[in-house]
């Protein structure tokens, strides 16, 4: 019964980090769409605050993938980073909950 009740709560916990990781990726899909408005005021604290949150994890890829003829194409390999590490936290939640449930 012990192990039921911890193994339901490591997946809740993988859950709402997949739900988190979800989120982040519309915050993401946002700062693109500024991007593509170079005049947009950014001073804005709305729009500051996902620039702040966005840039770092942008710029981790920015070093690996150059822009191409003028166009930032990080912002592919970080949306494909964040889609794996979304799926694996909702594939091993799933598994731990088959093991709660005892499937």
């Amino acid at each position: 019964m012990e192990t039921a009740v911890l193994t339901s709560g490591v997946a809740y916990i993988l859950g709402v980090l997949a739900w988190a990781v979800n989120i982040y990726l519309f915050v993401l899909f946002g700062r693109v769409l500024l991007s593509w408005f170079p005049n947009v005021d950014l001073s804005n604290p709305i729009l500051s605050g996902v620039v702040s949150i966005t840039d770092p994890y942008l710029n981790m890829f920015r070093g690996v993938i150059p822009p191409i003829g003028g166009l930032d194409l990080s912002a592919i390999l970080a949306f494909f980073a964040l889609n794996i590490l979304r799926g694996l936290l909702l594939q091993s939640s799933s598994q731990f909950m088959g093991l709660s449930l005892g499937v």
